[in-house]
């Protein structure tokens, strides 16, 4: 097991494109740490470049105390779980896990031994002599978890080996993954672009934007303080309300309704910012409450979410959401009344949406 330490990183394509444009960021020894972000964002070849399969512009990487940022991919002790698994379609199971130590020159007694003793950890024990195609989609996942695994690596990198499961089955296989690297003690770094994963599964994860890290901390700080609009809007299952506003006579003036400005956030009168809200915390009523922080607006849409329901409501110039319990589930056109929960409200500057105080 070892650290990751990532410094000054950039990855420049001879275009100008700089997938990855100087990003520094320290991975601890045997944390799960996941790489967050839309498509194109740049932390497949972060990934990749932490990998050796993309030769790094500038920067500096470190693997434990040892500078490999010039170093061949073999000669890095990593392990890469691709997206499409990168299985040989011609290989058993025994000979797809064993690959990688045959190319160490390891006696093919050991290699096997060590292939069924990493497969029988898997399930993967009656498998061993079938091939790819014969397997399911889970199962040639963990082939390619084993072949990682049997290599005794100091950091594992995932590059979205999830990605081509169905829902069910990917449910279940991030939460044997998180058991199995929790186990193994083993550096790991996750690529996904699928935000729950990474809250799911991460002891800390950074989101990307541009080839650059706009957030790091772990989940539950990025999803209860996103550092910007474009943070707060990425993460969560249903994206954020994010109101633009203006300070006005001490309260915030959202075009339509007027609400308090949240006590924790400094600011002055005329300040330009946008207001933001994430729907599990704005509280859905069908009648007036006793609060002046009430927002009253007529129900516009309603989507079921299953045992909720995620209610828009039309209020002034915007349009707010609100998820609400399914025995709750207002009627479209009917007249609505939202609270924001005390202490979840955030501001951002209007200028370049960035956390005010951050």
């Amino acid at each position: 097991m070892a650290s990751v330490e990532l410094t000054g990183l950039v990855k420049q394509y001879p275009n100008g494109v700089r997938g990855v444009d100087g990003v520094d960021l320290s991975i601890g020894d045997g944390e799960f740490f996941a790489l967050l972000g839309p498509s194109g964002c740049g932390k497949t070849t972060l990934l990749r470049t932490l990998a050796g399969l993309e030769v790094a512009t500038e920067g500096t990487i470190k693997i434990g105390d040892e500078d490999v940022t010039a170093l061949p991919p073999g000669d890095r002790d990593i392990a890469m779980v691709f997206q499409d698994y990168a299985l040989f379609p011609h290989m058993t199971v025994t000979d797809n896990i064993a690959y990688p130590l045959r190319i160490k020159r390891i006696r093919k007694a050991e290699r096997v031994a060590r292939a069924t003793e990493t497969a029988e950890g898997l399930s993967l024990g009656v498998l061993m002599e079938r091939r790819p195609s014969q397997l399911s989609g889970g199962q040639q996942q963990r082939v390619a978890l084993a072949r990682a695994i049997a290599c005794h690596p100091r950091v594992f990198l995932f590059d979205e080996p999830l990605s081509n499961l169905d829902a069910r089955l990917r449910l279940e296989a991030r939460t044997f993954l998180k058991k199995l690297q929790q186990s193994l003690g083993v550096t790991t770094v996750f690529v996904t672009h699928d935000q729950a994963e990474a809250l799911a599964m991460a002891d800390r994860m950074a989101v990307m934007e541009a080839g650059r890290i706009r957030q790091i901390g772990t989940p539950r700080e990025v999803f209860q303080r996103p550092a910007s609009t474009f943070v707060a809007n990425f993460i969560g299952a249903t994206p954020m309300n994010l109101i633009d506003g203006q300070v006005v006579s001490g309260r915030l003036d959202l075009g339509g309704f007027t609400l308090s400005v949240p006590p924790e956030f400094d600011v002055a009168e005329g300040d330009k910012i946008v207001y933001g809200l994430r729907p599990e915390y704005l509280s859905f009523a069908a009648s007036a409450p006793a609060s002046k922080d009430t927002v009253q607006g007529t129900v516009a849409a309603v989507e079921n979410l299953g045992v909720n329901v995620l209610v828009a409501v039309d209020a002034g110039e915007h349009s707010l959401r609100a998820v609400v319990p399914e025995a709750d589930e207002p009627e479209v056109g009917s007249t609505a009344w939202l609270t924001p929960a005390p202490g979840r409200a955030l501001l951002y500057r209007g200028d370049d949406g960035e956390l005010i105080g951050s």
